[in-house]
């Protein structure tokens, strides 16, 4: 595990640097996505404000009710400085942040797709922190698993010197594929707010099965306190993408059944549907 990065005389902590790299990334795409719709004024940016200073509460403070018993949850001040930097809890906060900024101002136009592509960017970059300061996951005897030092807390197969799965990294390339599939995807969803939504459910499907491969405690039915956390936001993305589906909002994406797209343009076809000649 690599917990300082030197630069020069300079030592930065390998989390922090990755994290804070992967927000001035998120940054710079929002702001060119932003430029791009002719939305680039001040009521996105103080939506942006809004995402950064919930995310921050909710990364921290979400291990304040990680247990059932109040008795073994931390105190507020002790989640804040001791937190345990659960990415949904930075997510829900940001997703709440960003309601209360534009509630607060009198915004009420759509932000989420403005955000999709910048935070999918922005968490595959700060997954590499994780990777390289945390527990990579649970056993595995498939050949890319990877080695960590015994001093890793909280990793047992670190402790016995079992190769893991290096789950931080699969988060990372999922969030690539999704970034790339996101700018393909915004010129394919005119509903305002449809790519964030996809994006979330994707997210949410993803990081549910992955967590198979984390190495977070299983508090019952062999499922994780993340994965309980999921499975509301789960149905409600599932009815939710369901709606939009059946109204037509991906049709450009994925045709619903019985449709066909036609082989040639419009522009190239007759009134009555046949080629011109």
């Amino acid at each position: 595990m690599l917990e300082q990065l030197r630069f020069g005389g300079v030592s930065v902590p390998t989390h922090a640097f990755f994290v804070g790299l992967g927000v001035i990334l998120a940054s710079v795409v929002f702001v060119l996505e932003a430029r791009r719709r002719g939305a680039l004024r001040e009521e996105p940016l103080v939506a942006v404000t809004g995402a950064l200073v919930g995310g921050a509460l909710g990364m921290r403070l979400s291990g304040w009710a990680e247990h059932l018993d109040p008795a073994l949850n931390p105190s507020l001040v002790e989640a804040w400085m001791f937190g345990a930097r659960s990415i949904l809890g930075g997510l829900t906060g940001a997703y709440v942040g960003v309601l209360v900024a534009k509630r607060l101002i009198g915004y009420r136009e759509r932000t989420g797709d403005l955000f999709a592509p910048a935070v999918a960017l922005g968490m595959a970059v700060g997954r590499i922190g994780c990777f390289l300061t945390e527990a990579p996951g649970r056993p595995t005897s498939l050949p890319w698993g990877v080695h960590a030092p015994a001093t890793v807390p909280e990793c047992p197969g670190c402790v016995s010197g079992l190769a893991m799965h290096p789950s931080y990294l699969y988060e990372t390339v999922f969030q690539l594929a999704a970034f790339g599939a996101l700018l393909w995807a915004r010129s394919r969803v005119d509903r305002p707010g449809e790519l964030f939504t996809l994006y979330l459910g994707a997210y949410a499907v993803f990081r549910f099965l992955v967590e198979f491969t984390r190495a977070n405690e299983t508090v019952w039915l062999d499922l994780t306190r993340p994965q309980w956390f999921l499975v509301p936001g789960l149905m409600l993305l599932g009815v939710r993408l369901g709606i939009g589906y059946r109204k037509g909002f991906y049709d450009r994406l994925l045709p619903r059944r019985g449709e066909r797209r036609p082989l040639l343009p419009a522009a190239l076809l007759s009134p009555a549907g046949e080629e011109e000649r």
